[in-house]
């Protein structure tokens, strides 16, 4: 098959799009199909033998400049003005302007491909992709809705609310394109439940397919730093509940030598900043970002414990890759991350989620318990081995595709006899990276990608 994966942002070593992005292509890719990524600032990092056709935003968002003001020049459409327009009135414009810029893309190229992936863009213009004559699956990690929830309880501060309102304004856009949507992959029965509650599709239209883990995942061939306790999520996000893992880590370093490595990047100033300022644990907490896949590996093996605090997960493919490392657990009991970890003790402890008497006694148990730890990293890593596996994913996604051509063709009366023709071919290698189309040769467009 010949696979358009669209994706708006795909950071490349943290945030659940770019990961998935990198990873599924790749796969699908050594399957024998051709694949060819779309994305807009930061751009993924790609496998040998995966296109990437730039679609630039106006990255008004990047780092260090977030909700930068843009150069005149820069302007190049409508779309344009529409982003800088939304974004000054507080919204969150990506979604909407990407999905425009690759519709008005792909309606040239309609024969260049047999399927379209939407990964979460989830625009109004993914409904003209299908009009033009591509089929289309969207794969929807999780409703963020709960993001905004979540968001919206933990601020009293009425004009904080009014601009969160405007800033998940995109959602009920979301919420209209996931309805007709043809058919949606997500990676849980969390996920599923919540898709069809928050946004109102019919779970026969949904497929849970799991997500994988990168086979550079391993455990460590160095000893564990003694006292080192780690964590992956974004720091000034509620949703993740770094809060709580920060005052339980207060609690614990006033009895124990520990270190918190944050694999983050935290907004100068933010309240995750601020906090620790309170707690007074500035010598003690590291933030780690920008790494390579190698450095990151090394240093989730490195840690004694790692905590998954989230308030809600879709699936926490973080917490996979902790797992493959065979570095012991302590998570918080919320969204999909029991079906990640499985029984209860067996490869992570789990806690009430915001709950952080309850979490600093779990991290305190597993630092006391050193052959428990070695135990639950070996059961970790085993039920990787056995249930998370890109290929399989890719595989399963194909699969997926298949299904939705016929659908579309029979929905439009088209031959569906020469479907044999879509099997996979032997793979053809290409330079790294693959043909880089760009819809703008601006230098402006090639700014350095924002880190986590």
């Amino acid at each position: 098959m010949r696979i358009a994966l669209l994706s708006y942002r795909s950071k490349p070593h943290c945030g659940g799009q770019g990961i998935y992005i990198r990873h599924l292509s790749r796969e699908l890719t050594n399957l024998g199909h051709s694949v060819e990524v779309f994305s807009g600032q930061p751009y993924p990092e790609l496998d040998e033998g995966v296109a990437l056709t730039k679609v630039p935003s106006l990255d008004l968002y990047r780092e260090p400049d977030p909700f930068r003001v843009p150069k005149p020049r820069e302007f190049r459409d409508r779309i344009d003005v529409e982003e800088f327009a939304t974004m000054c009135v507080g919204g969150f414009p990506e979604p909407k302007t990407f999905s425009s810029r690759v519709a008005r893309l792909l309606k040239d190229r309609v024969d260049d491909f047999d399927i379209v992936h939407d990964n979460q863009v989830l625009g109004y213009g993914m409904l003209d992709i299908e009009k033009a004559g591509l089929p289309l699956i969207t794969t929807l990690h999780h409703p963020i809705t709960f993001d905004r929830r979540i968001d919206m309880k933990s601020t009293r501060n009425p004009w904080r609310k009014l601009t969160l309102s405007r800033w998940y304004g995109f959602l009920r856009m979301q919420g209209k394109v996931a309805r007709q949507a043809r058919k949606i992959l997500t990676p849980s029965e969390t996920s599923r439940r919540d898709i069809a509650k928050d946004f109102g599709v019919d779970p026969a239209r949904m497929q849970v397919i799991l997500l994988g883990v990168d086979d550079a995942f391993v455990p460590p061939t160095k000893p564990r730093v003694p006292g080192r306790i780690l964590a992956m999520a974004s720091a000034d996000a509620p949703l993740k509940g770094i809060s709580t893992l920060l005052e339980a880590f207060a609690k614990l370093r006033t009895e124990r030598d520990l270190e918190l490595v944050l694999v983050t990047k935290p907004q100068a100033g933010g309240r995750t900043e601020k906090l620790i300022d309170k707690l007074g644990i500035n010598d003690h907490v590291r933030f780690v970002h920008g790494v390579s896949d190698a450095e990151l590996v090394e240093l989730m093996g490195s840690a004694e414990i790692a905590c998954v605090p989230s308030l809600y997960e879709g699936f926490s493919l973080p917490t996979a890759e902790l797992m493959a490392c065979a570095t012991p657990l302590v998570v918080s009991r919320a969204g999909a991350i029991p079906e990640v970890v499985g029984p209860d003790g067996l490869c992570a402890d789990m806690v009430t989620p915001g709950d952080v008497g309850e979490l600093q006694r779990a991290i305190a148990a597993l630092l006391d318990d050193p052959e428990r730890r070695g135990r639950m990293g070996r059961d970790g890593r085993r039920r990787v081995e056995e249930m998370f596996s890109w290929r399989a994913v890719a595989a399963t996604t194909a699969a997926a595709y298949e299904e939705v051509i016929v659908d579309y063709r029979r929905e439009r009366g088209l031959p569906i006899d020469d479907l044999e023709n879509l099997l996979p071919t032997p793979r053809q290698p290409a330079p790294r990276g693959g043909p880089d189309e760009s819809l703008d040769n601006d230098p402006l467009d090639d700014e350095e990608r924002a880190t986590c």
